[in-house]
């Protein structure tokens, strides 16, 4: 079966478009049940302008209801995909713009705010380094500074509201194995299925779980979808270009620094070289006084 590579931004946000699909693929990551699930208005998709040849990291931001054990609570998800290792900054810039939004908050039965508690899920192209291990999941705890142990209790609104969780896919390693649902789910970034076309993959779908199938069938929608393919085109020569310009910049700065080295190596030399010359002229001038005498 041919499906979309949805490592492309175009593919993904056709997939995370479809809402029951985006319900079954965040809920599987996180582990929790999504029972709604809706765009924020927020959004941030990437944009292809062929004049100003810009790129920048997808980023989708939901707003979410989760469904646990105690009940029901809200929470905002914010989705982060990126082919580049140079993306931490703006995974930065745009979680802090998260915590700075005042729309994320609700009102309370009392009539006070309260923070929503923030979800981060990290799709990385290139991966941290972390070998075997496709999907990392990153939580607070809190302990006691003094025994080190992690402290018991229900969960505080306080530390929730400062700190959030993330889940990181490295999308490099889901080729190693398939230990879960989820890392079969997320079987759908494996790029060693790409075809000769890399905007296609071939799967199977009995490689993925029943309840899954949903997100397959819409990722081969998106691969028979020809506009998007001249999306993924266009995609892949930003993004070369992005790097060939990442490329030039590094190689321009090694090159400023080589020459602010050999400035200041010269610097130094004149330098020497003008103390040579006066502690020279000192000695002429006292030789000049020892001959007057």
């Amino acid at each position: 079966m041919y499906i979309a590579n949805p490592i492309y931004d175009v593919v993904f946000k056709y997939m995370m478009e479809d809402n029951k699909v985006a319900k079954k693929f965040i809920s599987a990551i996180i582990d929790e049940k999504v029972v709604e699930l809706e765009f924020s208005p927020q959004e941030h998709v990437l944009t292809i302008d062929p004049n100003r040849q810009n790129y920048t990291v997808y980023h989708l931001d939901f707003s979410a209801k989760i469904e646990t054990d105690a009940g029901h609570h809200s929470v905002i998800i914010e989705v982060q995909k990126a082919k580049l290792p140079t993306d931490i900054m703006r995974f930065r810039s745009y979680l802090g713009g998260q915590y700075q939004n005042s729309s994320n908050s609700y009102e309370d039965s009392s009539g006070k705010q309260r923070a929503l508690q923030i979800y981060c899920i990290f799709f990385l192209g290139q991966g941290l380094g972390i070998k075997g291990v496709p999907v990392l999941e990153v939580n607070h705890h809190t302990i006691d500074r003094t025994t080190k142990k992690e402290v018991a209790g229900d969960k505080n609104e306080f530390i929730e509201g400062l700190h959030h969780r993330s889940w990181i896919i490295q999308i490099p390693e889901l080729s190693k194995r398939r230990r879960n649902d989820l890392e079969k789910l997320l079987g759908v970034f494996d790029q060693s299925n790409r075809t000769s076309d890399q905007h296609i993959l071939n799967v199977s779908a009995e490689d993925f779980p029943e309840d899954y199938r949903p997100v397959i069938r819409r990722l081969q929608q998106a691969a028979e979808n020809e506009a998007m393919k001249g999306t993924m085109i266009a995609e892949d020569y930003f993004l070369e270009n992005f790097k060939i310009n990442e490329r030039i910049i590094a190689h321009q700065t090694k090159e400023l620094l080589e020459k602010e080295k050999t400035l200041s190596e010269k610097e130094k030399a004149l330098s020497e070289k003008d103390i040579v010359i006066s502690e020279k002229d000192k000695e002429i001038a006292e030789l000049k006084r020892l001959l007057k005498k």
